[in-house]
């Protein structure tokens, strides 16, 4: 196999930090701006839900312009649709508990399976009344206000839950110290929401599980520039790492707080070569070993490890990530079931995956519209001829122009 050189690829922005700066520019006095935003489907679902509270935005093709509330928000006279769209469900939801009146949150089917108990016990507790479906959505949440104190959240679900409660935090009536209770996942999902917080003025502190806002405190309106994506970038590391090739992923920092950066340090265990630049990162593959990693802290690439162990030498366990079974499908069972279509040995664990390679050959690929699995099967077909993949357009979710941007790398093979 000859290895390719596929050239400079870009990524798109954030959604998680897009998100994450369109409601806590909401809540800031004033008018803020947000530069890079992400175009994906989950954000553009978060404007919208924000227009149904009445809060008025502008759009240009660089950035977003935000009119915030300083905290007062109304409710929506309809219900708001969020599709799919977990974080926009957990965002809104925490908005909706500051909004006088009735809010009314829904989503497709998958969405009304995804637990949600854990964020409304906390609000419970904040003061806020919701209906719930024995702790799924639809939701109707009763909100005007929230008042202090301390509270405990369950965190072995979605850190979503707990950014969603620390992003209203600063204006509830008294300072709130939330607990976290079980184990937490994706905690660096965490950090990204204060990162966010204190860029806006919000006073945060943390000892370990417990974390501290002030409610005196509340946001300032800023411009805010959202960096590139660091899951999306994991498709096309994924791809050298496959080929024994070489990619540069342009404007992306190995410095940034996104969790899935590190899945670079999980390539270099594997044997890739990975090169650090002022001007974005470099993968450069080589001859594959499988690994044993505990992926709890960035389980967005799991489906993307998974498909590049099948090209590795021996085994790779995928350990700590039994919460991927409430993503956008059921990601585990999912990855299991359509890498042994393609011929891999694959045990499911409850928390995780045991992959192993095997004969391979191409097959027609259900990907359960989750975006994830669409792109982490792709890099498959880099080298697995006759993979069909269904619903590929599920991409828009996260990386609007995926398809166009995998042309540079099917196009150089």
């Amino acid at each position: 196999m000859n290895a390719p050189d596929f050239g400079v690829v870009t990524v798109p922005a954030s959604k998680s930090y897009t998100n994450r700066a369109l409601i806590i520019s909401t809540l800031a006095d004033g008018v803020s701006r947000i530069r890079n935003s992400s175009t994906a489907d989950d954000s553009r679902l978060m404007i919208d839900g924000l227009r149904k509270f009445g809060i008025v935005t502008e759009e240009t093709e660089n950035e977003i312009v935000i009119h915030g509330t300083g905290g007062k928000i109304n409710s929506p006279e309809t219900e708001i649709y969020v599709g799919n769209g977990g974080t926009t469900m957990r965002f809104l939801a925490g908005l909706a508990a500051l909004a006088n009146g009735v809010t009314v949150l829904t989503g497709d089917n998958r969405m009304n399976e995804r637990p949600i108990s854990g964020l409304t016990k906390a609000l419970n507790q904040l003061g806020v009344d919701i209906e719930s479906n024995n702790g799924y959505p639809p939701l109707n949440i009763y909100g005007g206000k929230i008042k202090g104190g301390a509270i405990n959240i369950e965190a072995n679900v979605s850190s979503q839950f707990i950014s969603s409660v620390l992003m209203i935090a600063p204006y509830a009536e008294s300072d709130i110290t939330l607990k976290l209770t079980g184990k937490v996942y994706s905690k660096p999902y965490i950090e990204m929401t204060l990162d966010v917080m204190r860029a806006f003025g919000a006073e945060v502190q943390q000892d370990e599980n417990h974390y501290f806002v002030k409610s005196v405190n509340p946001y300032k309106s800023r411009t805010y520039t959202i960096e590139n994506d660091a899951s999306s970038a994991s498709y096309f590391f994924g791809a050298a790492a496959t080929t024994g090739g070489k990619i540069k992923v342009a404007n992306l920092s190995s410095n940034s707080k996104q969790a899935d950066i590190k899945f670079l340090d999980v390539l270099k265990k594997m044997g890739c070569e990975v090169i650090s630049e002022p001007d974005g990162i470099t993968v450069i593959g080589n001859k594959l070993i499988g690994v044993d990693v505990d992926m709890s802290d960035m389980s967005d690439v799991v489906p993307t490890l998974a498909v590049v162990a099948v090209f590795a030498e021996g085994k790779t366990t995928i350990r700590n990530v039994a919460h991927l079974r409430y993503k956008e499908s059921d990601r585990l069972n999912a990855l299991a079931t359509e890498l042994r279509k393609l011929g891999a040995q694959v045990i499911e664990l409850d928390d995780g995956l045991e992959i192993t390679s095997g004969k391979l050959s191409g097959s027609e690929i259900e990907t359960y519209n989750d975006h994830r699995i669409v792109m982490s099967f792709a890099i498959a077909g880099l080298r697995v001829p006759n993979i069909s993949i269904l619903n590929p357009a599920c991409v828009k979710k996260s990386f609007p122009d995926f398809w166009e941007e995998w042309e540079k790398v099917e196009g150089s093979r």
